[in-house]
C-alpha cells in the first residue's frame, strides 16, 4: 500500500518429469530485496531468477549441495552486478528456497523472509530470521518477552545476497514429507502485519489459492507498509520411490583412506602367506585385516550425518540452534473468528465513511450459512466464508481502484 515499487521476487520450478522429481525435486523461492534507485528490485530478481537455473543446471552433484551452491552463486552474480554500478552498491536480498524431493524437503535460507509447514494443527517455522532481535534473543542477550526486546527494530536483517563477495547459507532438512503437509513461504510483508496464530488457522482451514489471497489482503488491510509475497503449496500425494536413498549432507573427507589401505595391506599379505604355506601367520594376517575393516566401517558411519542438518553454518554464541524454530496452533478458534469479524466490520464502516461502491448482498451471500454453522461448531468452515467475503470485498475495491486510474497494492 506504500510502495510505488516491489522488491520481492519469486520462482517456483515444478518438476516436469519423474527423472526430475528425483534429481532436484519441485522448487520454491521468495527474495525480498533491499537499496536505493530500484536496487533491492534488481537484487530480488536477480536472486528469483539464478537460483533455478544454477540448482537445476548441476545435474550431477548432491541435490544439498547443489541447492546450497546455486544460493552462494546467486549472491556473486549480485554482488558482481552492484559493484559494475555505483547506484546499486551494496544492493542485497533475502532468499528463502524451498525443493520438495521424493525423499524429503530441503531449504536453504538466508535473511528473514520465512518458510513455514503446516502439519496436523500445528504450525512450524522452519527458517531462522537473520535479524538483529533473532540473534540476540537466541544469543541470551535479551529475551524474547523483556521490554528491551520490544524495542529494537525488527526490520535490521543480519545476513542477507549481494552486500559481500561471499554468504553464509543456512540449509535446513532433510525433512520427511507426508500427504496433507502444506508449506508456506513468504517475505516479512506477511510476517509483520499477520501472526502465526493467524497464519496458521487460516493456511489449515482454506484452499492454497484463498489462503494466500487472505493472507495478502489482510497484511494490506493493516496498513501494507511493504511488499506482500506468499506463496502457499500443498502436499497432496508423496511417495518415495522403493529403494530410494535417504538425503544427506555430503562431508568432505569422510572415507577413512588409511584404515581402508591397512585392510587392503593385511588382505594382502595373508594371500602371499596362504600360497607359501605359511598358516599360521596368514591367521594372524587375516584377524588384523578384519580388526582394520571394523575400524574403517564404525568411523565411516561416525561421520556418515545421521540426523538433518539444522542451520549448517550458524556460528552465533549461545545454544545451537535446530528448526523448527518456532511452532503456533493452527486448530481454528473463536479468538480467530472473531478477529476477522473486527476485520469485515472495519470494511464495512470504511466504506460507508468514504462512500465505497461495495456489492454489500455479494459478500452477505458469502456469509449466509455464518451463524449456524458457529453453532456448530464448524469453525474452519466459517472461517473460509470470512476469508472469502474479505478476498471479495477487496477485489471490488480494488477494480474500482483501478477504473479510476489508481493502483492498489497487493
Amino acid at each position: 500500500m506504500r510502495r510505488s515499487n516491489n522488491q520481492d521476487a519469486h520462482a517456483e520450478v515444478p518438476a516436469d518429469s519423474p527423472d526430475r522429481l528425483r534429481s532436484r525435486g519441485h522448487l520454491f523461492l521468495v527474495a525480498d530485496g533491499m537499496g536505493a534507485h530500484a536496487a533491492g528490485e534488481l537484487a530480488s530478481r536477480i536472486a528469483a531468477e539464478q537460483i533455478p537455473l544454477h540448482y537445476l543446471r548441476q545435474s550431477t552433484a548432491d541435490p544439498i549441495q547443489a541447492l546450497r551452491e546455486a544460493v552462494e552463486q546467486a549472491n556473486s552474480d549480485i554482488h558482481r552486478r552492484g559493484q559494475q554500478n555505483r547506484e546499486f552498491h551494496n544492493m542485497g536480498t533475502t532468499a528463502s528456497a524451498l525443493a520438495i524431493l521424493a525423499d524429503g524437503v530441503i531449504i536453504a535460507h538466508v535473511g528473514d523472509s520465512r518458510v513455514y509447514r503446516l502439519r496436523g494443527n500445528r504450525l512450524e517455522q522452519l527458517t531462522f530470521d537473520h535479524s538483529l532481535i533473532w540473534e540476540m534473543q537466541a544469543s541470551g542477550q535479551i529475551k524474547p518477552d523483556s521490554q528491551l526486546s520490544g524495542s529494537i527494530p525488527k526490520n535490521i536483517i543480519t545476513r542477507s545476497l549481494g552486500p559481500s563477495p561471499g554468504v553464509k547459507v543456512d540449509i535446513e532438512g532433510p525433512f520427511p514429507v507426508q500427504p496433507g503437509d502444506r508449506f508456506l513461504l513468504c517475505s516479512d510483508g506477511l510476517t509483520g502485519q499477520v501472526d502465526d496464530s493467524e497464519i496458521g488457522p487460516l493456511v489449515a482451514a482454506l484452499n492454497p489459492d484463498l489462503a494466500a489471497r487472505v493472507l495478502v489482503d489482510l497484511a494490506n488491510l493493516r496498513g501494507g507498509p511493504d511488499n506482500i509475497t506468499v506463496i502457499v503449496v500443498d502436499i497432496r500425494e508423496h511417495e518415495p520411490p522403493p529403494g530410494e536413498r535417504r538425503l544427506m549432507i555430503p562431508t568432505v573427507g569422510k572415507t577413512p583412506w588409511a584404515m581402508v589401505g591397512a585392510t587392503l595391506f593385511c588382505l594382502l599379505a595373508a594371500a602371499i602367506l596362504e600360497f607359501r604355506g605359511n598358516r599360521g601367520a596368514m591367521i594372524v594376517a587375516a584377524v588384523l585385516a578384519a580388526i582394520a575393516a571394523g575400524v574403517a566401517i564404525f568411523q565411516t558411519i561416525r561421520r556418515l550425518p545421521n540426523k538433518p542438518a539444522k542451520a549448517v553454518n550458524d556460528d552465533s554464541p549461545g545454544p545451537r540452534r535446530s528448526a523448527p524454530y518456532r511452532t503456533s496452533p493452527a486448530k481454528p478458534t473463536t479468538e480467530m473468528l472473531e478477529k476477522l469479524d473486527d476485520v469485515l466490520s472495519a470494511l464495512r464502516e470504511a466504506a460507508q465513511e468514504r462512500r465505497w461502491l461495495v456489492d454489500w448482498a455479494q459478500v452477505d451471500s458469502s456469509l449466509a450459512d455464518n451463524q449456524t454453522m458457529r453453532h456448530q461448531g464448524r469453525l474452519a468452515e466459517v472461517i473460509r466464508l470470512q476469508a472469502q467475503a474479505i478476498v471479495q470485498t477487496m477485489s471490488q475495491l480494488r477494480s474500482q481502484q483501478r477504473g479510476k486510474g489508481e493502483t492498489i497494492k497487493g
